[in-house]
């Protein structure tokens, strides 16, 4: 099995326009996201798909490869389509997020076992809830899983709720998951996920994963152990920054 890994990146961001070229002590942010992805053994080759010239010609100059895709893409995972329809001698695709330049080989490698099982179509991860200011952040999904680790459902709200119980210790009686924002998919189901229209419960949650549930597409969860650093705001990079230990062998 041939896995590609996929770092599709924006240059406009409302929040944070030009983050993939954000310098993090000396490398830009999309470097350092695919220098770490490029330590992954679980991928044969790394790509960034990128809708602006700025970043592709970045991509280049420091020795990386770079396919310039569509600006209407509405998702990552449609530029990752966009990507394998140029690239399609790859079994499984995993679309690593380019906002997160410490993110850890090793949950993209945890990702890739699942398809060892030849009935995962997609998959991703999970990490334990251990707070209640992680539970209740609406800006953390989380996801609820069946006894054979599919997602149920994905939602920004706590689910599911523990009638009787006090709000603060749920996550003490009950074991949440909060969503790693990183997939992967096998080619055909890539394919036929991006053809689909958006759906009410993806509308509702703005969450694009509810539109494969919501059409009958099971996603396995991996539940990691490793935390993620993503980076939406210049505020979240000073903030992460602030604790050096992450750059030890990055």
């Amino acid at each position: 099995m041939k896995t590609l890994g996929i770092i599709p990146a924006r240059y406009a961001s409302t929040r944070f326009p030009g983050k993939p070229l954000a310098d993090i002590l000396g490398k830009s942010m999309i470097r350092r996201v695919y220098e770490q992805a490029s330590k992954s053994t679980g991928l044969a080759e790394v790509v960034v798909a990128t809708d602006d010239e700025r970043i592709l010609q970045h991509v280049h100059d420091f020795g990386g490869r770079a396919i310039l895709t569509s600006p209407v893409h509405q998702s990552g995972t449609d530029r990752c389509a966009e990507v394998l329809g140029e690239l399609p001698a790859f079994d499984t695709v995993v679309n690593i997020q380019g906002d997160e330049p410490f993110i850890d080989p090793r949950q993209i490698d945890l990702l890739c076992t699942c398809f060892a099982d030849p009935g995962t179509q997609l998959a991703t991860l999970a990490k334990k809830i251990s707070s209640t200011d992680e539970l209740l952040n609406p800006n953390s999904p989380k996801v609820v899983l069946n006894h054979v680790s599919n997602a149920i459902y994905f939602s920004r709200a706590p689910i599911p709720y523990l009638r009787g119980q006090e709000q603060e210790s749920w996550h003490l009686k009950h074991a949440y998951y909060k969503h790693i924002g990183i997939y992967g998919y096998r080619a055909e189901a890539l394919k036929a996920i991006t053809r689909l229209p958006v759906s009410p419960l993806e509308k509702a949650e703005a969450l694009e994963q509810l539109r494969w549930i919501e059409n009958g597409f099971p996603i396995r969860v991996a539940i990691t152990e490793l935390e993620t650093l993503a980076v939406d705001t210049p505020e979240d990079l000073q903030r992460i920054l602030v604790n050096l230990d992450i750059m030890k062998n990055i």
